[in-house]
């Protein structure tokens, strides 16, 4: 399901929600640690696990861009900045797993903004898969397909 895109006071938010038949503490663990977490997004390691800690996404030139962990409550609330934006990750526990929402606080939409969308959205499934013991196999076109809808929903959003 795609996400759900709106504009705020202080410009767009982007709200994806998955109900995952895993416990929270285990969605967490790929949230969070860096061997479960290179799985689904290799350019990305924690560093500091704490409010205040660092996360760091490789750019894949040699450099490295760090983000700040924003707020932290263990098997329940990591958000951290992304740029000039903050994501936003929320686990609620449920009888047969938990709720999975992700959050990403948007300044302003760019060009780039369906990519990320589109790749958030991939990542997501992929971390589902994982948990379910399974592998999205090609996942370029995979987010071929989820980027031609959110650039769609982005133009949409755009000329109302």
């Amino acid at each position: 399901m795609l996400a759900v895109i709106q504009q705020t006071e202080y410009g767009y938010t982007a709200r994806y929600e998955r109900r995952l038949k895993h416990s929270a503490q285990k969605v967490w663990s790929y949230l969070t640690e860096n061997e479960k977490l290179a799985k689904w997004f290799s350019e990305l390691s924690v560093e500091d696990l704490r409010a205040g800690g660092i996360i760091k996404f490789d750019m894949q030139d040699g450099t490295f861009e760090e983000m700040s962990i924003l707020e932290l409550k263990m098997h329940s609330v990591l958000e951290y900045t992304w740029g000039e934006d903050r994501v936003r990750f929320e686990l609620y526990p449920e009888a047969d797993g938990c709720r999975l929402v992700m959050i990403e606080k948007i300044n302003k939409l760019t060009d780039h903004t369906p990519r990320d969308l589109a790749g958030w959205h991939v990542c997501l499934d992929v971390i589902e898969a994982l948990l379910e013991g399974q592998t999205i196999e090609n996942r370029q076109d995979y987010w071929k397909t989820w980027y031609e809808k959110y650039a769609a929903a982005i133009g949409n959003l755009t000329h109302q």
